[in-house]
Formats: structure tokens, C-alpha cells, sequence
């Protein structure tokens, strides 16, 4: 059979170094701490309402923007965690998954030769969605080991053609937080110009140490012109249902949900049954989560004490990044992949989050797992 030949639009993008390390992982019969899910189950009350969804006939499409009772308990839990309330109805928007949520805000306010600036280390999805819809990343580097952003230099980078900033806290891969002072910082940064804010904050429930989540939410002079980006995945440990959210004034959600009717247009209707009746009975289990990931991620580094990895501060997500330095000074995909298939243990090489990478040998470790397997994984990392 002939095809016709094809111009990738995308000729730089291969698999994901997530299904590389994960096929690695299992070919090796290594421990999967390389890509960001629980292998423990969600709460058996959750399942349970899903199911009961199910056979009470939700089972057909659900409307565009999200079952109405889903988006009205999404607004009471941001107006709890954050003071501010968006309309269910038009300010709102289900999707399957974050990562739509993002690809949606991105084609709705990209237009060809816009520049989109993006803080590296970075989520994989950024850079490709905004290539797609026509723009060009332009990319600020953060650095070990704080990862924080000098705003004065990042300021520099805007220019006339400059469409939107996309920011993440806390931030994946390096479980880095922005402060109230970075966003009053990026609240003047962008007043008084027509800059759109896409931020990403799927990880807004997992955050340590007496720290607060700083959403887009807590800043009325920023809610204007921000897409604020969540997942129920990660909150209820369910990252295979694809439930995601997007929040952002009425002319904004206008827009995402002409591109999102024609990328998904409805999400499983029985999971957004079943999230709303959890919530309506259980949201206190949502606002309880750090306490439950940073016991998690305490475990991880006393089983680590002692190895000849170094820690590099996480206030949230579920990743924890480690300095392999006083280990070997190979490049982090080869320390990586040999850590899979020498020592049993699989991981993500930070540089693979840069578009051009960036060796600081340094490599993240999901604890999202039971205890019994971070104590396995350890006590393999601990022989190297």
C-alpha cells in the first residue's frame, strides 16, 4: 500500500517519556515511580456513586458544558477554598481531563504568530498545544535548585506579540509553589495590557507544610483574563476517569467551549454524577488530601535518608525531585533508564521537560503509592 508522504506538524515530538519509562518500567518488572498515578484505589463511596449513576440511566451524553449539579458543586468547593464564585452556568466548563482543558484555552486565544511564554521545566502537553494552534512557546528556563521565577527577567520576554503567560502551581515535575507575592508580582506585570493568563492548578490540593494554595481564584484582578485549569484525578486518586475543569469569565468560557464541543464535547456522564453526589457529601475529603500526600512524601524521604541521592525541596504535587550528582554524572534519560533496568525502580528524567533539555542531573519520583511500595523502591535506591 502507497500513502501519500506527510509534513508532520509536530516533527520534534515522539512518545512521551511517560509511556517510554512506564513500558521500560514493566519490561524490567521495575517499581513505577516514573509517571503520576496512585496504585492505590480511590474511596470505595466514590466508585459506589458511579455505579449507582449508572444504574439510575446516566449513561447518556451529559450537556456540553458539564451536568449542571457537577458545575455547581465545583462552584461552592472554589468559593470555600478561595472566596470567589463563578457562575455555574457560564463561567464553568467540564472536560475530559485537564490536559483538554488546556489544549481548548490554548486553540481559543492562540492565533498564528502568537507568542505564549512557558516556564520550563514544563508539562509536555504546553509546547506542542500551542505550536498546533499556531503560536510559538517562548520558553523561561527555571533552575535548580529553588526553580523560582525571577520576574523582572521574565518581563523582558514580553513584547507586542506576546498573547498569554501559562503558569502551574504547584508545579510538575518540581513540586515548586508560587507565593502571594509572585502572583501580586504577575498581577502587575500584566495590568493595564491585554495579556490572557492560562493557569494550571490541577495540583491545588496537594500542598505541604501549613503552606496555601495562591489560585488565579484569590486575585480579583487577574480572574478577568485567566483560564484557571483543574482535574478531579488527581484529588480523588481517579486519573483514569478524565475529569477535568476549566474556570474563567463568561467571554472567555464562550470561547473554550466553541473549540471544546469539537474536541470532546461531553465528558462520561456517570462520572460527573458520581463526583457531584461525592462531593455534596464528601468534599471535606478533597480539603484533607495534603495531609495525606505529605505523609506520603515525609515516608519517601526518611526511607531515602541516608542514600546518596539529595532530596530538592517539594511543597506540593506528588513528585519529589533527587540530585543523583554524587552518583554518576550520565545524562539523565541514561541514569534514568539504567535505574530501571539495573536497580528495579523507574523514574523521569527531569531534562526531558525542557524543549531543549537541561542537565542538572537531577530526576523525579511519583509517591502517589501505597507505603509498602516507596519502602520496596527505597530500599532498592538505597544499594546504589
Amino acid at each position: 500500500m502507497i500513502s501519500p508522504a506527510i509534513s508532520s506538524k509536530l516533527p520534534w515530538v515522539g512518545t512521551t517519556i511517560f509511556s517510554v519509562m512506564s513500558a521500560l518500567a514493566r519490561q524490567n518488572k521495575a517499581i513505577n515511580l516514573s509517571q503520576g498515578f496512585p496504585d492505590f484505589p480511590c474511596d470505595p463511596q466514590l466508585t459506589e456513586y458511579v455505579a449507582r449513576a449508572m444504574r439510575d440511566g446516566f449513561n447518556q451524553y451529559a450537556p456540553m458544558p458539564g451536568l449542571p449539579t457537577l458545575c455547581e458543586e465545583i462552584s461552592q468547593l472554589v468559593k470555600a477554598m478561595y472566596g470567589y464564585s463563578y457562575d455555574p452556568a457560564t463561567e464553568i466548563t467540564v472536560t475530559s481531563g485537564a490536559s483538554e482543558a488546556l489544549y481548548c484555552a490554548i486553540t481559543a486565544i492562540v492565533r498564528d504568530g502568537d507568542e505564549v511564554i512557558v516556564l520550563e521545566p514544563a508539562y509536555d502537553l504546553y509546547l506542542p498545544a500551542i505550536e498546533l494552534a499556531g503560536g510559538i512557546p517562548v520558553r523561561y528556563a527555571l533552575n535548580p535548585p529553588d526553580y523560582r521565577i525571577n520576574w523582572a527577567h521574565l518581563k523582558k520576554l514580553i513584547n507586542p506579540n506576546t498573547r498569554a503567560i501559562l503558569i502551574n502551581t504547584p508545579h510538575n515535575p518540581t513540586g515548586t509553589i508560587l507565593e502571594a507575592s509572585d502572583l501580586s508580582e504577575l498581577a502587575a506585570i500584566v495590568r493595564d495590557t491585554g495579556l490572557f493568563i492560562i493557569s494550571d492548578e490541577v495540583y491545588e490540593h496537594i500542598i505541604f507544610d501549613g503552606k496555601v494554595h495562591q489560585s488565579i481564584a484569590c486575585y480579583p484582578e487577574l480572574v478577568g483574563r485567566s483560564f484557571i485549569v483543574s482535574s478531579f484525578g488527581k484529588s480523588l486518586h481517579t486519573t483514569g476517569w478524565k475529569v477535568g475543569y476549566c474556570l474563567a469569565p463568561p467571554q472567555l468560557t464562550a470561547e473554550l467551549r466553541k473549540v471544546h464541543q469539537f474536541v470532546g464535547f461531553s465528558t462520561s456522564t456517570p462520572f460527573q454524577q458520581g463526583i457531584a453526589w461525592y462531593l455534596q457529601n464528601h468534599r471535606d475529603k478533597i480539603q484533607g488530601i495534603s495531609a495525606f500526600y505529605q505523609q506520603k512524601r515525609d515516608l519517601f524521604l526518611k526511607l531515602m535518608e541516608g542514600s546518596r541521592f539529595r532530596p530538592i525541596p517539594s511543597s506540593g504535587t506528588y513528585f519529589q525531585l533527587m540530585s543523583y550528582a554524587a552518583i554518576s554524572d550520565e545524562t539523565e534519560l541514561a541514569f534514568s533508564k539504567r535505574l530501571t533496568t539495573e536497580y528495579g525502580v523507574a523514574c523521569i528524567p527531569v531534562s526531558v521537560f525542557y524543549r531543549h533539555g537541561s542537565e542538572n542531573q537531577v530526576v523525579r519520583f511519583c509517591f502517589a503509592k501505597e507505603d509498602e511500595t516507596l519502602q520496596k523502591a527505597a530500599e532498592k535506591l538505597q544499594k546504589i
